[in-house]
């Protein structure tokens, strides 16, 4: 089985796990259209969805792509080593049949799940119900974020905002 971004957002929902979709894919859904390959994500860090999280991901055949176990991801104890010690800042998985190989959950962000969760906004596609993080939630994490590409999204964010 091989599902577009849509079916994974599609299935996300209907195993009830707590997600927002945030980097480039969100500032397409903002109406910005850009390249992106990959989905990044902010996941409600409780247990019981991190599990459910990682037991679709893990159906679908996808491992982490640093070499760990992904049952680790559940372990706040680890994220928190892993932010600390190894400077991580988004658990990244993959898998190389799937047209979307990458899907990354930040776990150091600026903004976190409860207060993304706040300011989202939820878009309709095909009957999919897609949460995506606010646009000034979105353009504090970008600005964070420090690259090229990223200069470039806070600029039409910033734009569109102020429209």
């Amino acid at each position: 089985m091989m599902l577009d971004y849509l079916g994974i957002f599609k299935r996300f929902n209907e195993e009830g796990i707590r997600y927002i979709v945030v980097g480039g894919m969100a500032v397409n859904l903002h109406g910005i259209p850009r390249m992106t390959y990959d989905i990044d994500l902010l996941l409600d860090m409780d247990d019981r969805n991190i599990e459910s999280f990682i037991q679709l991901l893990t159906g679908w055949g996808f491992k982490p792509k640093v070499p760990v176990d992904i049952a680790e991801f559940a372990d706040s104890a680890k994220r928190n080593d892993w932010i600390k010690n190894k400077n991580m800042k988004a658990f990244n998985l993959m898998n190389p049949e799937w047209a979307i190989r990458e899907i990354d959950i930040l776990i150091d962000a600026p903004v976190d799940f409860a207060k993304a969760d706040r300011g989202k906004k939820v878009v309709l596609i095909q009957n999919v119900q897609v949460p995506v993080i606010g646009i000034d939630d979105l353009i504090v994490m970008k600005e964070k974020a420090d690259r090229q590409q990223d200069a470039a999204d806070v600029r039409s964010l910033k734009e569109l905002r102020d429209e």
